[in-house]
């Protein structure tokens, strides 16, 4: 038995409810958010998704990190709150970015999508 796509907006519609900020980590985060940045200005930021359709959300409003000095980021991780929280998963991010130098990492509005499938 498969979910159609009202099942399917229903899963992500719930991930997405969920998970309030994202982080950036310099090794998998595995199970518990580990390995997240650290240091200078860096916060987990806060993420608007748009409204579920077709089994996927996407991010509606671009993302941006402050990453300090020396950090060679690899990962994105899913949270509840802007510290502490819940940890809700993780995704490899399509090339690690290393900075030599403080700088921003940016998440163009609707590049960060979620699908169930």
């Amino acid at each position: 038995m498969g979910l159609n796509n009202a099942g399917l907006n229903l899963q992500v519609a719930g991930l997405t409810s969920a998970a309030s900020h994202v982080s950036l980590h310099t090794a998998s985060p595995g199970t518990d958010g580990s390995n997240e940045v650290t240091g200078g200005s860096y916060t987990r930021e806060a993420v608007s998704w748009a409204a579920a359709a077709s089994g996927s959300a996407a991010t509606d409003a671009n993302i941006v990190f402050e990453v300090p000095t020396g950090v060679t980021i690899t990962h994105l991780g899913y949270w509840s709150a802007s510290s502490g929280g819940t940890f809700y998963g993780w995704r490899a991010l399509n090339a690690s970015q290393t900075f030599s130098s403080a700088g921003t990492y940016t998440i163009s509005s609707g590049n960060l999508t979620e699908t169930v499938s």
